[in-house]
This record gives C-alpha cells, sequence and structure tokens, in this order.
C-alpha cells in the first residue's frame, strides 16, 4: 500500500492512503490520525490500512479526493530517529580518494552511519534554504526505509521483518561546512539541514520484484536544473543491505516504532570522469560531490559548481512500466529572507 500525510493546522499532519497510480487519496481518521499512530499500533492498523488501500484503488472508499504532491508534508514529519548511512562504498571511496585517503579495510565489514536532526523534516515540495551559496549546497538522492520496533541486538537476518515502509530522500549537505565539523571529531550538525522524503511512502510488498534482499534494485533518477543528471540503480553496489543497517543501529539501543534508517547517496562504479555521465553513457550521479570528486582525480580540481540560488533538483523512481511510484520530490534552493 502508499500512504502520505497533507499538511494541516498540525505537526504531524493528517494521513491518507494514496492510490496506486498516486492520482487519488482519503484520509483513515477512523484507523489511525497519523503515519507515526499506524505504525505505533502496525499490527492492528496495517491490516485496515490494507483493506482501505484496496478500496481506494478500486474507487469505492469513502472521501476520495484527488491526490497533488503540493499539499503533502514528508510522509513523517518529524520522527523518533534518522539515523543515515553510507552503504555505497563507491562514494565512500571517491570521496576519500579526492583527497589521498585510503578507505580503511573495515568500512568492508562494519557500515558507517551518523544520526541526523529528526525534530522537523521539509515537505518533498518545499524549497531548500540557505544563507549563502558558499555553503556548498548539495544534494544527496538516497532510499531510506522506516522500521516498526526493533530489539536490542537483532541480527539481519530478523532485522529485515521490521521494516514497515519504504521512502526517497534528498539529504541535503553543506559541503562547506563539513570539514571544520569534521575535524572537531564529532561529527555533523549545521552541516546536515532539515531533510525532505518523498511525497508517498509505500509497504515492501508494493515495489513486488525489485524489493529483494532488504535492497530496492530499481534506478533513482535524479534531475537538476531540468536535465538528467543521475540515474544509478539502488540494487547495484549497495556493500549493506537495510536490513544490515538496522542490525548496526540497533547493536547497541532499541529503535522505536517510527525510526528512519537511509542507504546514503545511491552510487555505482565507474570507469572515469569521462564515461560517468548520463551525457557520456555512465549513469550519472545522485549529488554533485562526486562529479567533483572525478574532476579533482583527472583534472586536479573541481569544476562542477554546488548549487545555487534558484536550482532545482528532482528526485523520482518509476517502476519496470515507468509508473511513479513514490512522487516527485522536487525542490528549489532559496535564499533565507533577512540574509540579502
Amino acid at each position: 500500500m502508499k500512504l502520505a500525510t497533507l499538511k494541516n493546522h498540525t505537526r504531524d499532519g493528517c494521513l491518507v492512503v494514496v492510490s496506486r497510480d498516486l492520482l487519488r487519496c482519503a484520509a483513515v481518521p477512523g484507523i489511525a490520525p497519523t503515519l507515526q499512530a499506524a505504525l505505533d499500533d502496525w499490527d492492528a492498523c496495517a491490516p485496515a490500512l490494507q483493506r482501505a488501500y484496496v478500496e481506494l484503488n478500486a474507487g469505492t472508499l469513502n472521501g476520495i479526493r484527488p491526490f497533488d504532491a503540493r499539499e503533502c508534508h514528508s510522509p513523517l514529519p518529524r520522527a523518533y530517529q534518522w539515523a543515515d548511512g553510507s552503504a555505497y562504498l563507491n562514494h565512500v571511496e571517491l570521496v576519500r580518494r579526492a583527497r589521498n585517503s585510503e578507505v580503511p579495510a573495515s568500512f568492508l565489514t562494519d557500515p558507517l552511519m551518523y544520526q541526523g536532526g529528526s525534530d522537523r523534516f521539509i515537505g518533498p515540495r518545499d524549497p531548500i534554504i540557505a544563507d549563502r551559496e558558499d555553503w556548498g549546497i548539495d544534494m544527496e538522492a538516497e532510499i531510506a526505509v522506516v522500521t516498526g520496533d526493533v530489539p536490542m541486538g537483532i541480527g539481519p537476518a530478523e532485522a529485515g521483518a521490521q521494516i514497515r515502509l519504504v521512502m526517497l530522500v534528498n539529504d541535503v549537505s553543506l559541503r562547506g561546512l563539513i570539514p571544520n565539523e569534521l575535524a572537531k571529531g564529532f561529527g555533523f550538525f549545521q552541516s546536515k539541514p532539515a531533510s525532505a522524503f518523498s511525497p508517498v511512502a509505500v509497504t515492501p510488498d508494493e515495489l513486488g520484484s525489485a524489493w529483494q534482499d532488504s535492497t530496492l534494485h530499481l534506478p533513482l533518477r535524479v534531475e537538476l536544473n531540468g536535465k538528467q543528471f543521475g540515474r544509478p540503480n539502488a540494487g547495484i553496489d549497495m556493500t549493506f543491505n537495510f536490513a544490515q543497517l538496522i542490525a548496526h543501529a540497533a547493536r547497541t539501543r532499541e529503535l522505536g516504532a517510527g525510526s528512519i534508517v537511509g542507504s546514503g547517496t545511491i552510487s555505482n562504479k565507474q570507469g572515469s570522469l569521462h564515461g560517468s555521465s548520463i551525457d557520456n553513457g555512465g549513469v550519472g550521479y545522485c549529488c554533485i560531490a562526486e562529479v567533483r570528486m572525478y574532476e579533482t582525480i583527472e583534472t586536479g580540481k573541481p569544476i562542477t559548481p554546488f548549487m545555487r540560488f534558484g536550482d532545482r533538483v528532482r528526485i523520482s523512481m518509476l517502476d519496470e512500466h515507468n509508473a511513479d511510484i513514490f512522487g516527485v520530490i522536487d525542490q528549489t534552493v532559496v535564499r533565507r529572507q533577512g540574509t540579502e
């Protein structure tokens, strides 16, 4: 089934069931007023939501209305946990190679992960707000999953069963602020502003054969200023699947229902700068930093600029029949009012 949250006068919005073709939706207050409420009582709510989903697709559910992604918040407007991994080691290798640093052997067996801000996400059509362009504004297109209650010490074999929903995410990074923060040895904070998630979150069964081994095997599509920027396959070169990432996050703590775990920037291995872009027959990139890494490695310096005010990024994923699965993250970079 497909679920979304419409903006209203409350912080957590209104849960709606969305039709498979993303054209219609209906609120289901008799089942759960918000997505978090549904996740808190998933065993009882999920069957009722599934029945509503079947009726919605058949056109027999009460309260059907057109679905408009512009009215959406992120499926979870706020969450108890946002743990973002870096499961595509090609991305990590490029970052380190650009600064002449080797990837430690432990990265092949122990996932990278940081705890992001989850008290307030922004909607999939909300602007990316920044004070200055020299902060190095960059998109990071990823996949994320939402969990149920995950016990401490769970193994990967059991962790996959705790995946309730799958969605897309734009995990914005301010590249110019990252070096000073990491130099302090205490992780990201100011360099990671609010993330935006896809209009719709879907249950894994909705993905059919594209969902295998807790991995989504479809290309993630990224457009920058109306031009194709990336379409790497999320099922290729993923060193750690979502079951492994969840088990890693739960090694020393329980995860509450509604925890979000991210894949990190989708990245496929490619031969060179001249063969990696879509224009040159490659699969492109999910963040600007990667193309700048190729440029640094091959020409000695980065050339492609980070995002500027007015730039627009679109992130989406199509199924095997070219139908939109999650709706589109569509954001424009905007200067914060009062900083001009």
